[in-house]
């Protein structure tokens, strides 16, 4: 297809999670801007609290970024140096450098391949005396098997740390995601489903533990530090912990409040595009989301589809590349964690030991999938995507 006409022209480039931004996020930005007050303050604990009702939740604690939430909620699960984290290889990077920043060691779990999710067998097999906690990833918006994990947690007296970066929405046997565990930890990154541009969030069911998380993510001063340039008057502090710089602003919290109120009508049009998706692609010689169980509600975070080149006729990279080329953007999600040399390098970890992880991470392929696409922008995904393999297969 060289030299042919692209799908769209080169100044309509269809950048892949792109966020819905409007112009009441824009007016609340500038309204805290005009405030004077920057930092961590009102808006912080607005956004906290909206999220916390959402999640149905007792304690929700704002951080900025995922990977921080992660990093935060294993240190107040006490974890110690050489404490054993149980986790999916099929995830970006940040799950695994928390787990090592907290002085654990990451081990690796093979995934489900119809699900895509860490499997509970799979967990259950890497169990050893020094293994202290799960860190389930909800892939793409699909939930874990949290009944299988749960059960396996108990059997074997251990932490649960959901990583909730792909699943505001999703519900698991009518449950939220990221209430099943001691913690779960969201991302509102430019690409998430509720943006503010970096930023993350912790819940978690007990007060000691949301309230360590707190201090932990501001230098490790005591509580009140959070407050101490407010209105109330000047708050002293007191060094608590050897904590870090965590904290989310208000600027960042600004971005976010009013999506709270937009998240179900978002994630409805999400489901809209998915299952024009779904049917588009149908007949296609490509690997295409598996249905959730009944009961459950799948986040809609990512739309990813297998790109093999024996069924296909092109190479997943080569896809990649014939996309751009049509003007639209694309993800992988992901490239299995034992793919990267420094993880190779630090554990020894082959690509071979996780198969099924190995094998999606090197077909996947994620389209656009955002609140912000219009008709004619899912048009054209599923024009280019189309045309593409017919061109291929033939």
């Amino acid at each position: 297809m060289n030299g042919g006409t692209p799908v769209r022209p080169n100044d309509a480039f269809l950048v892949f999670g792109a966020p819905q931004i409007n112009e009441e996020d824009i007016e609340e930005v500038v309204a805290s801007m005009r405030s004077g007050w920057l930092g961590t303050g009102p808006k912080v604990a607005a956004f906290e609290e909206r999220f916390r009702r959402y999640k149905n939740t007792p304690h929700a604690v704002a951080v900025n970024s995922c990977t921080a939430a992660l990093h935060l909620s294993m240190l107040a699960a006490d974890l110690k140096p050489g404490d054993e984290v149980i986790t999916t290889p099929l995830t970006f990077a940040s799950t695994i450098n928390a787990i090592i920043h907290s002085d654990a060691t990451p081990v690796l779990a093979d995934i489900d391949p119809v699900t895509m999710n860490i499997s509970p067998e799979a967990i259950e097999a890497r169990v050893t005396t020094r293994t202290r906690a799960i860190l389930p990833v909800h892939f793409a918006g699909r939930g874990c098997d949290m009944r299988a994990l749960t059960a396996v947690a108990r059997k074997h007296d251990l932490k649960i740390i959901e990583d909730c970066a792909h699943a505001v929405e999703t519900l698991i046997e009518g449950q939220p995601a990221g209430t099943f565990g001691d913690f779960g930890c969201f991302s509102f990154y430019v690409t998430k489903n509720v943006v503010t541009a970096e930023g993350g969030m912790v819940i978690s069911r007990q007060a000691k533990d949301s309230d360590r998380v707190k201090i932990l993510a501001l230098h490790g001063l005591s509580h009140d530090a959070w407050k101490r340039f407010g209105d109330e008057g000047y708050k002293h502090y007191y060094v608590v912990e050897c904590g870090y710089k965590y904290n989310m602003t208000d600027l960042q919290a600004a971005i976010g409040i009013h999506q709270m109120d937009r998240v179900s009508d978002n994630w409805q049009r999400r489901v809209a595009i998915w299952e024009r998706y779904q049917r588009a692609f149908a007949d296609l010689p490509i690997g295409t989301p598996a249905p959730v169980p009944e009961g459950d509600r799948h986040g809609h975070h990512l739309y990813t589809v297998q790109i093999e080149q024996n069924r296909c006729g092109i190479a997943r990279d080569d896809f990649l590349a014939a996309m751009t080329k049509e003007n639209i953007g694309v993800g992988v999600h992901y490239l299995s964690i034992p793919e990267h040399p420094y993880y190779q390098t630090t554990f020894g970890w082959t690509p071979e030991e996780w198969p099924n992880a190995t094998s999606i991470g090197r077909s996947t392929v994620s389209l656009p999938l955002s609140a912000r696409l219009t008709d004619r922008d899912v048009d054209d995904v599923i024009h280019a995507v189309t045309r593409l393999l017919r061109y291929y297969g033939n």
